[in-house]
């Protein structure tokens, strides 16, 4: 695992121990950001679910203004840790939340932080992803023009928004799993 552009690039990053965290893969984040690449610099970025911090580390290897990582794993926040040593020498700020996913996103409403650009990739069949945008549609942390990314099972169902704030834009699938983007209707 490696940051593959920006200001940190080709720094190599450390994935947690054991099976519990899935990283997402380099050519899968590659393709991401390739999509988000017009709208990552200055972006303010919130990484749910962070795991290893790869995603919210390349966003701000590629210019974002700040990234909030958070995960409720002790394994995961020390990766993420460690991780973003790798962005020492750069001028970029960030955060570090250990605490529920669901949680963080009415503590960071209440702290009124709004993000341009939120991406989450819980643990897969779990539904973690709706109690999470649920939250975000009763605490609006996302920017009017801002999206979220939701990395999921290529069976994960998200009709539930048909009764939120929030829509479906773009899919992007990638076989076993997919990239869902949201933003405001």
């Amino acid at each position: 695992m490696r940051v593959i552009s920006g200001d940190a690039a080709r720094r190599k990053l450390q994935s947690p121990p054991g099976n519990d965290i899935r990283p997402t893969t380099d050519r899968i984040k590659e393709t991401l950001f390739n999509i988000l690449a017009p709208d990552i610099y200055g972006a303010d970025f919130l990484d749910l679910f962070t795991g290893s911090g790869q995603i919210g580390i390349e966003a701000l290897s590629r210019g974002a203004a700040s990234c909030v990582f958070v995960d409720e794993g002790k394994t995961a926040i020390d990766c993420t840790k460690k991780n973003v040593e790798v962005l020492n020498g750069l001028d970029v700020k960030y955060d570090i939340l250990r605490m529920n996913a669901a949680s963080a996103v009415s503590k960071l409403y209440n702290q009124g932080k709004r993000f341009d650009i939120i991406f989450m990739d819980p643990p897969y069949d779990k539904e973690l992803e709706k109690e999470v945008l649920l939250m975000i549609d009763r605490y609006p942390i996302l920017k009017d023009d801002g999206y979220i990314i939701v990395e999921a099972s290529a069976e994960t169902e998200f009709d539930y928004l048909e009764d939120t704030a929030l829509e479906i834009t773009r899919e992007k699938k990638y076989g076993s799993n997919k990239h869902i983007f949201i933003a405001k209707k």
